[in-house]
């Protein structure tokens, strides 16, 4: 679909709706303005897969790798340090967090602040995380509601992760923000097109990229605009610690439920009672020096 097509022009009424709406295309194009904890409905995109929550329980998954959604609300991006290890299927609070990106939230305790201003802290230093990352995550909220759907009025929120928010990209493949100052290029507020979220492929964690499919008709229009000042739609952008599950790549989440493997091996291993010992002891004196010997050449290693 060209430009033309897909800016084209509203009824006036709707313009005349329109231009008294918060232009959310500024947020995501990375405006830091105030955002509105929690929703009942949510997308996750754990494992590369769109998967619809209600109320804490998935209850579909969309096996294509595409989703055409319209964006109702936009948060600004949020920062999130959680302390020690991640284990699946854990709901774990953050032990540091913050809604601008610029400073801890007022409601972090004192002694879990990791600094005054996000730009100062060690955990938002790259490596302090998994590989080359950073162990303080990036991440923006949105309210969405579901082409084809819209009439049913749902409001359903998704958490992108960093490298779903920045970066370069093609027309047809952007990031958040690239996203954004691609529509406000072209006059747009992210509430007037049916947008397409899309799994990119070639990353080996679940990523988003997106772009615009097409406008909408008056009546979708009418719908989206009815539910932007919902309270499920602010509560979908507000930043509620709460009510958060942390959202951690699906690679990641395996690496420690791999280490009971060692508990199933080792365990087995009870090769004295074949009374192969009792064999041995016969030997005295050869065999406890021999025992003696593995022993002080085990240490040396440790040592080492």
């Amino acid at each position: 679909m060209n430009d033309v097509t897909l800016f084209g022009n509203k009824s006036s009424s709707l313009v005349a709706s329109l231009a008294n709406l918060p232009d959310f295309t500024d947020v995501l194009a990375g405006s830091n303005s105030a955002g509105g904890g929690g929703t009942n409905r949510r997308i996750s995109i754990k494992g590369s897969a769109f998967r619809q929550v209600l109320n804490g329980k998935e209850y579909h998954v969309n096996e294509d790798r595409a989703m055409n959604v319209v964006v109702v609300r936009v948060a600004p991006v949020s920062r999130m340090f959680f302390a020690g290890s991640y284990k699946e299927g854990e709901v774990a609070k953050p032990a540091c967090w913050s809604s601008d990106s610029r400073e801890p939230d007022a409601s972090v305790p004192q002694d879990q602040k990791q600094a005054n201003r996000c730009m100062d802290c060690t955990q938002n230093i790259k490596g302090s995380g998994n590989g080359n990352g950073r162990a303080c995550r990036f991440q923006q909220r949105l309210a969405l509601m579901v082409e084809g759907d819209i009439e049913k009025k749902e409001i359903y929120q998704i958490t992108c992760p960093a490298t779903s928010i920045f970066g370069e990209g093609t027309t047809d493949k952007m990031p958040l923000q690239a996203y954004g100052k691609y529509l406000k290029a072209h006059n747009t507020n992210i509430v007037t097109v049916v947008t397409e979220m899309r799994f990119d492929t070639a990353s080996p964690t679940p990523k988003l990229v997106f772009k615009a499919v097409r406008p909408l008709n008056d009546a979708e229009q009418q719908g989206v605009l009815d539910m932007i000042e919902d309270p499920e739609a602010i509560k979908a952008v507000t930043l509620n610690v709460s009510q958060m599950d942390k959202a951690i790549p699906a690679p990641v989440l395996e690496a420690p439920v791999k280490v009971a493997a060692p508990k199933v091996v080792e365990p087995e291993v009870k090769e004295p009672e074949v009374k192969e010992p009792t064999k041995v002891v016969k030997k005295s004196a050869p065999a406890a020096t021999s025992e003696q010997t593995d022993l002080s050449s085990l240490v040396d290693n440790w040592d080492d």
